[in-house]
């Protein structure tokens, strides 16, 4: 089996138009296709956004029979789907299936515009799946037949919402009626470098095995976190290619609860905690997504007198780092940059994180713990406010 790199992603979402208008306004994606009844999708309303090479498919249930439905009752928004890519569906799906994952759907071809995309669908983590995509001819298509492409202004899609949703979108983003015609700088952001998935106590370890298994997926990093009181496990699974990587967290139960063990009360089981956005300039990045209204966590200034000691020199300049709260760390190989977007979900569940490397093909061991006791701090304030504007 051959798992190539992220495809795509797909969020179940309560109202996938107020969704689109959310992403193409603060974070830059563009709307570049749909798909409901009318493409042969019956029950469901889906948007395609791009940025970059990485693509998002808005899902929403226009039935109550549709799995959108059910998983956003129990969820809320989230990642639903992860796309993976493979040279041979075929052959991705019958090894993935005899490697413990459950068939879901069975191969079958989309034609149309010069590409023929070949889907299949198995088992993955808690309610989230997988679908195996293999992509042969234009590659201006995404599902040809299922998915029509088109190209939409932030402007066109507010033309589509309800004065009630636009006067939310405007609470959760007081800036964006004057940003929102703003266009991101050319590829600024890339693809989708990794996602993190939080597992319930005690199946991590079953779920790095499963991946070995189902999908031929290596071991590629572990540690113990620890944050004062509160402790937690991640091991790095990735793919042969190195395309396709997950970081899994599980709660150390031993320990007093913390922000995982938050998630997985919020969110309602496992799932998917962040997703990481590739940049090649991450300072860039960060200046552009804080002028449409994103916040992003604190980084206290001491953390950046500390960083010639713990990593030497740095290729980014620290005065350029100090500002913007953006994390710096190294694994053998090289530099990583990161940075973590509050999140914007009525549950503070989901959120979003840029990441810059610099040669670095893992993770570094000082990040992570910063990512969440900036968290645990976040989570202290949604929980102590009770004013609307900060929820």
């Amino acid at each position: 089996m051959n798992i190539l790199e992220i495809d795509h992603v797909e969020f179940y979402v309560g109202d996938a138009r107020q969704a689109a208008f959310l992403l193409c306004t603060a974070f830059g994606f563009r709307v570049c296709g749909h798909g409901g009844p009318e493409t042969g999708l019956p029950g469901q309303r889906s948007l395609l956004l791009s940025q970059g090479a990485s693509r998002v498919l808005l899902t929403s249930g226009l039935t109550a029979e549709h799995p959108a439905c059910a998983y956003v009752s129990r969820h809320g928004d989230g990642v639903a789907v992860i796309g993976m890519s493979t040279d041979s569906v075929a052959e991705a799906y019958a090894e993935s299936v005899a490697g413990g994952a459950t068939a879901i759907e069975a191969p079958r071809e989309y034609q149309g515009g010069g590409a023929t995309v070949t889907t299949a669908i198995v088992s993955g983590f808690g309610d989230v799946v997988h679908r195996l995509v293999q992509r042969e001819g234009s590659d201006a298509q995404f599902l040809p037949g299922a998915i029509e492409m088109v190209e939409l202004t932030p402007e066109q899609i507010a033309a589509q919402l309800t004065p009630a949703q636009l006067e939310a979108e405007a609470q959760a983003l007081p800036a964006q009626t004057e940003l929102g015609a703003q266009a991101l700088p050319p590829d600024l952001v890339r693809s989708i470098d990794h996602a993190a998935v939080c597992v319930l106590a005690g199946e991590l370890d079953s779920t790095v095995h499963f991946y070995q298994k189902a999908f031929g997926f290596k071991l590629i990093f572990e540690e113990y976190i620890e944050i004062g009181e509160q402790g937690m496990f991640s091991q790095v699974v990735q793919s042969q290619s190195g395309g396709v990587t997950f970081t899994l967290i599980q709660p150390d139960m031993s320990r007093k609860p913390g922000q995982i063990d938050e998630f997985l009360a919020w969110h309602g089981g496992a799932g998917v905690q962040h997703l990481a956005l590739s940049t090649t300039d991450i300072v860039a990045a960060v200046d552009a997504l804080s002028a449409r209204g994103v916040g992003f966590g604190f980084t206290p200034s001491g953390y950046y007198d500390m960083l010639d000691d713990r990593l030497g020199e740095v290729d980014l300049p620290v005065e350029r780092l100090r500002p913007r709260g953006i994390l710096v760390d190294r694994d053998h190989w090289g530099q990583m940059y990161q940075i973590f977007a509050k999140s914007m979900h009525i549950r503070h569940t989901y959120f979003w994180e840029l990441i810059e490397r610099h040669g670095a093909r893992t993770f570094g061991t000082n990040n992570i713990p910063a990512l969440y006791a900036a968290k645990e701090r976040e989570l202290a304030t949604a929980q102590n406010s009770t004013a609307v504007g900060e929820l």
